[in-house]
């Protein structure tokens, strides 16, 4: 699940290859963060007249405002917030979702709270002065791109806010205008109604108020329906903002999360289809801080609004299980990381070298051939005693694979066994495979590493101590070498024969698997050359190019012990 520090854009062409982009990449089923299905949609309104459109495309023509001297600078965002002890919202929401949108977050803290899953228990503004320089400290130096402010406590921090932003002006202003906490907790007084009016409010590209803040602004009009909302919307532009987002999560008697986008011109309604939870702690910060960080990439309003809609919705559906604290309202997860890692059967072990003992790689052709399924050849060579699993399955369409993957996984889960992918990058990711296994031709193990984080496994394919070095220097775990004899499964694969094994092993810093045309009848040969970093076998038509996988298997398992590996 991530990001989370999350990644730079990766576009495989092929077809047969899943398209893989921000964040984390914890695809899982998710592109961007988030869901490629059940799409909201979207209703555009002019005065007079609606059209609806597909809520497909993710930014309009044009979309990227960068200038080609700025696109090397990393996006950054400066909230401007009160800080959260229980971390569901405020500046802690805020430095995660930036997190998880892909951009640099640095933080102005306005107000300490006490608060947790039940509500606030206290609040303490922090000085004028020191808010003053800490704004100043950022924004002298950092090259901010998008201002984000939260709470506000005060009069005189809002003043202070104005007077700074006069003085470094920035690319854009998100003002998300907290004066009541999700869980109905009065974090500002009217009194900062008027400031906000009068000098907060027409500095502001968007204004993001929920239907109670909308209407304290609006000296307690009441938003009961969607034409309430466009109505406040138009009203609250009046004010000065260039655009108006009016949140509707607490609209009565709807079906849906609807929220009304006013640029002046016309009305943007979002819908989506409402999530119930109860970890909907933050969805407001999260949100607005979540604009900010597609507008600090450049994007226009409205695609930075749709995308941070559907980044919140897709955090709040992955994390409606979630239980953190005994109150009513939780925390979600905006890194899709918490869930499967709450789970011992999603728990990865990290990388034993021992696993490496019998290696065996899955083929299509050869299950084909034998009419069985990768999920039962796959079972089979566990049950004979396979101690690691990579799925090589050249032939298979991307969605067949995916869903193959997610099922071997399974079974090495309950098995305690690693399940790798060969090559395929993009399948490892969406099934949340434990690693991937690449050959000198594909994606640089340095490349596989960004894309899949610290904790997964990746073995390179190398027949020289040049090629074992560089795979120690780009962050693999294991390299494997061969092929060692004479095989069918690859063709033109050049041999190096045990001397050219026993060259890597003793060159490499990495543990060594042993790989090409192995079987029973030689692999005691192979284990013999007595290499410390040699730690085992893998093998394709030894197992799976017969009858009974699990036999095989057994077979072979009984020669690697009966050579004595464990002691060299």
């Amino acid at each position: 699940m991530a990001s989370a520090t999350f990644l730079s854009t990766l576009s495989l062409a092929n077809k047969n290859y899943l398209l893989l982009t921000p964040t984390h990449a914890c695809a899982k089923g998710y592109t961007n963060n988030f869901r490629v299905s059940n799409l909201p949609s979207i209703v555009v309104r002019k005065e007079g007249s609606v059209r609806s459109q597909g809520f497909v495309a993710m930014q309009e023509k044009g979309g990227s405002t960068l200038s080609d001297d700025s696109r090397t600078k990393t996006p950054h965002v400066l909230t401007v917030a009160g800080s959260d002890s229980g971390a569901g919202a405020g500046i802690q929401a805020d430095l995660k979702a930036c997190a998880a949108r892909g951009v640099y977050c640095s933080t102005v803290i306005t107000a300490l709270t006490a608060q947790n899953t039940v509500g606030v228990q206290g609040a303490s503004n922090v000085p004028e002065d020191f808010v003053a320089q800490q704004l100043k400290s950022v924004l002298s130096d950092m090259q901010v791109d998008v201002v984000k402010t939260g709470m506000l406590p005060s009069v005189g921090i809002v003043k202070t806010l104005c007077r700074t932003l006069r003085e470094y002006p920035v690319h854009a202003l998100v003002v998300d205008p907290v004066m009541v906490s999700t869980s109905g907790d009065v974090l500002a007084g009217p009194s900062i109604l008027s400031t906000f009016r009068e000098e907060l409010l027409p500095m502001a590209d968007i204004i993001t108020p929920n239907l109670k803040e909308a209407s304290a602004l609006l000296n307690g009009m009441q938003l009961e329906t969607v034409d309430d909302m466009r109505s406040a919307a138009r009203l609250l532009h009046n004010m000065g903002p260039k655009n108006v987002l009016v949140k509707g999560g607490d609209l009565p008697d709807s079906s849906d999360a609807v929220d009304i986008l006013y640029n002046g011109h016309n009305f943007y309604e979002l819908r989506s289809p409402r999530i119930r939870t109860r970890n909907t702690h933050g969805t407001g910060c999260s949100l607005a801080s979540s604009i900010a960080a597609e507008v600090a990439k450049g994007y226009p309003m409205l695609s930075a609004v749709k995308v941070a809609k559907r980044f919140v919705e897709t955090a709040l559906d992955y994390s409606k299980e979630i239980v953190i604290g005994n109150g009513p309202q939780g925390p979600f997860d905006h890194l899709l990381r918490l869930k499967s890692h709450s789970q011992d059967c999603h728990r990865q072990q990290p990388f034993d070298p021992s696993d490496l003992f019998l290696y065996a790689v899955t083929d299509s052709r050869m299950n084909k051939r034998w009419g069985r399924s990768i999920v039962d050849a796959v079972k089979a060579a566990i049950d004979g005693g396979a101690t690691i699993i990579q799925l090589r399955e050249k032939d298979a369409e991307t969605k067949d694979f995916l869903e193959s993957a997610k099922a071997c996984l399974r079974i090495c889960r309950l098995h305690g066994v690693p399940l790798l992918i060969n090559d395929r990058v993009d399948v490892a990711i969406a099934c949340d495979a434990d690693g991937v296994h690449v050959g000198q031709s594909d994606m640089p193990a340095c490349v596989a590493r960004t894309l899949l984080g610290p904790e997964k496994i990746i073995g390179v394919s190398c027949k020289t101590p040049e090629q074992a070095e560089q795979a120690w220097v780009d962050g693999a775990d294991y390299i494997g070498c061969g092929g060692v004899y004479p095989t069918n499964t690859k063709e033109n694969n050049i041999t190096v024969g045990l001397n050219g094994l026993k060259t890597v092993c003793m060159a490499s810093k990495l543990p060594v698997v042993a790989i090409g045309g192995i079987g029973v009848s030689n692999a005691r040969a192979v284990m013999e050359i007595r290499t410390p970093n040699l730690k085992g076998v893998a093998v394709v038509s030894a197992l799976f190019d017969r009858e009974c996988v699990q036999t095989e298997t057994r077979k072979l398992h009984d020669v690697l012990l009966g050579s004595n590996i464990g002691s060299t």
